[in-house]
């Protein structure tokens, strides 16, 4: 089949492909399997849409990034003419906007109603906290950003607040009350001042297409062919703009990926998806299972992990690719072991000729690359971080360290005032008159127990008093001497941080670091001289395209990427998948999902990782087996190996 503006389709495209641009009337469903060409897909169905007489403004596209949607109408005026980038293209968010910027008074609104972006959200939200009398009575009420979160997910997944609160957030139900009453002074504030936080646009274009027919019709009219990509990343509210959206000429398209729905923290639904062709009676499924990305070792290894899920479209990805090594699933004696097996291949495979930026060690959890970030430093590989946080750069790691660094130090003020001033009622003024009596005093910490200072706050002195004294009352291994520290910053933790049950888990990582060490010394020497290099929150940089960089990835973060060598660390049950998803079904689910997202993104080599044993603390369990993802696996498509425990 060709068509008239110069491309050959059925050299361009695979028959599934085709068979997806071609298709003419009613409601379609492409469910394209990872690197299987999905954005060629969409980009050549607007097109031919285009190239056969459809006015462009009367094709909508849907995407979720605006860099998306500009790619694929700019594509495709490549493959036709300019016409295409006449195409209505966009995020959800941004065709909400310009919908209710037109119709605005029928939902109550003015025309110029002003958009909060989540700054500006955060801190209404903050002024709206202080002004509510009732918050006053609580010493650590959450947070500004904690509320936004907690009232965006609310919106996110048409949950209550009340269970937000109680699946989200349980320490903090005992504010539930409270919570409640801020938000309602949020959402009047907004209507009041004409005001629309990111998740309003949604759900007031959602509002006025359900209780505006006329409107509802006019729009609906408009738009004779729909597009939706990643559609398994929809919330409940953008599922019902789809529906309601496409009532009139039911030529609705989606495309996505149910095997790679691993966002329901941010609200998406898996059931969108799933629930498609029910809501769309007589809807045409059409299976992308080509592959343009991995070797068939790594596919038929894939295939056979998302063959367990409970709840899926049935799919087999291939690729006509030739050759491929088979993954390994590689068992090592310690974390430690963990990381230096990862840095000893990488420093092999980069010998080989593969460029650091062409390898990817990825982890469920943003602490669980500490200690390879540590062994990384020491072998001098250059690396770039995506999501998580710099080991360094987070202010609990940091508070629990400064103890740690006057106990060698006593006359170190940075540490010092850092400490103090985690302190009730010790401001800057009385930090500098503690350190400066240290100083004066000549002793080890006795300037803080001057009876002139302990007036301040006894209590706080007293319990730091009895931190130092126990740990300088008899020897105490480095890792006894970090729990001692957390122990006594738990309460602080707590007070200070609304999200303190992750990062509490950071702190048990942190000790987990500490074992390794004999003297607290060598431990801060370590930290300090060979700390990570470089952190990113998210986003991924065009620098790493110089070959120069190593890349490390939450697994989240990795999700559209890919990479010649991929390493997945950790993959140990109790970490991937992880303790608290044990609880759930639907949240097993998506942990199995997202080490299939993991695996995904590797093209020649894919390596999985697991230390033999390691010493859950929360739960007090030893963890000794690999992730229930792979253990069922036979070594026909996973090769099962275990390294010298004593090799690294």
């Amino acid at each position: 089949m060709k068509l008239n503006f110069g491309i050959p389709f059925q050299e361009s495209l695979n028959e599934a492909q085709l068979k997806a641009v071609c298709f003419e009337e009613g409601p379609l469903l492409v469910i394209a399997g990872a690197g299987s060409g999905k954005t060629q897909t969409l980009t050549c169905r607007v097109a031919r849409l285009v190239n056969e007489g459809i006015l462009p403004d009367s094709i909508l596209l849907l995407t979720f990034t605006r860099k998306a949607a500009q790619e694929m109408l700019q594509r495709a005026a490549h493959l036709l003419d300019n016409r295409c980038e006449k195409v209505s293209g966009g995020t959800f968010h941004s065709f909400a906007n310009a919908v209710l910027r037109k119709y605005a008074e029928r939902i109550g609104f003015d025309s110029g109603f002003s958009i909060l972006d989540r700054p500006d959200a955060e801190a209404l939200i903050g002024i709206l906290r202080k002004e509510t009398a009732s918050v006053s009575r609580y010493r650590s009420f959450p947070q500004k950003h904690t509320l936004l979160n907690i009232f965006s997910k609310s919106v996110n997944k048409s949950s209550s607040i009340e269970d937000v609160v109680f699946y989200d957030y349980p320490h903090l139900a005992s504010y539930l009350e409270v919570i409640a009453e801020v938000y309602k002074k949020y959402k009047k504030h907004k209507e009041d001042h004409h005001f629309m936080d990111y998740d309003d646009l949604l759900v007031h274009l959602c509002h006025l297409l359900k209780n505006d027919v006329g409107i509802r019709d006019r729009i609906s009219s408009q738009y004779q062919y729909i597009m939706v990509d990643e559609y398994q990343d929809t919330n409940r509210i953008q599922a019902d703009l789809v529906k309601l959206l496409s009532e009139k000429n039911k030529n609705i398209m989606v495309v996505g990926d149910d095997s790679q729905s691993i966002y329901s923290f941010r609200g998406a639904n898996f059931k969108n998806i799933m629930n498609f062709p029910e809501v769309f009676p007589g809807t045409r499924i059409i299976r992308l299972e080509e592959n343009y990305r991995s070797v068939q070792p790594i596919l038929t290894l894939t295939n056979a992990m998302i063959e367990q899920a409970g709840e899926k479209y049935t799919k087999t990805l291939f690729t006509r690719k030739k050759g491929g090594s088979k993954p390994a699933l590689i068992q090592a004696g310690s974390e430690n072991s963990q990381s230096r097996f990862v840095v000893e291949k990488i420093k092999e495979l980069n010998r080989q000729g593969v460029p650091l930026c062409q390898m990817a060690v990825l982890f469920r959890a943003g602490f669980h690359s500490f200690d390879l970030e540590m062994e990384l430093g020491r072998d001098q590989i250059p690396f770039i971080k995506m999501g998580g946080f710099k080991f360094m750069e987070s202010a609990h790691i940091k508070d629990v360290l400064a103890h740690l660094k006057v106990l060698v130090n006593p006359y170190d003020r940075i540490s010092w005032y850092r400490v103090l001033l985690l302190i009730d009622n010790i401001g800057p003024k009385t930090a500098q008159n503690i350190y400066e009596t240290i100083l004066k005093e000549k002793a080890r910490h006795q300037g803080i127990f001057s009876e002139k200072f302990r007036s301040s706050n006894k209590k706080g002195i007293d319990r730091l008093r009895d931190l130092f004294l126990k740990i300088d009352s008899k020897p105490l291994a480095v890792a006894e001497a970090g729990e001692a520290v957390v122990r006594y910053y738990s309460p602080i933790l707590k007070e200070k941080y609304d999200d303190h049950p992750k990062r509490t888990r950071d702190l048990e990582q942190l000790i987990t670091i500490m074992e390794r060490y004999n003297n607290i010394e060598t431990f801060l020497t370590d930290m300090a001289l060979e700390p990570p290099s470089i952190s990113m929150d998210d986003t991924f940089s065009e620098d790493v395209s110089n070959g120069s960089r190593l890349v490390l990835s939450t697994v989240h973060s990795a999700k559209g990427l890919e990479w010649h060598s991929v390493f997945i660390i950790w993959t140990l049950d109790g970490r991937f998948p992880s303790m608290q998803a044990l609880h759930r079904v639907e949240d097993l689910e998506e942990e199995r999902r997202l080490l299939y997202v993991a695996a995904t993104r590797a093209r020649e080599n894919l390596f999985f990782i697991y230390p033999m044993q390691a010493y859950d603390r929360g739960t007090g369990i030893l963890l000794n087996r690999p992730s229930r993802f792979l253990d069922r696996i036979s070594e026909d498509m996973l090769k099962k190996d275990a390294i010298d425990i004593n090799l690294f």
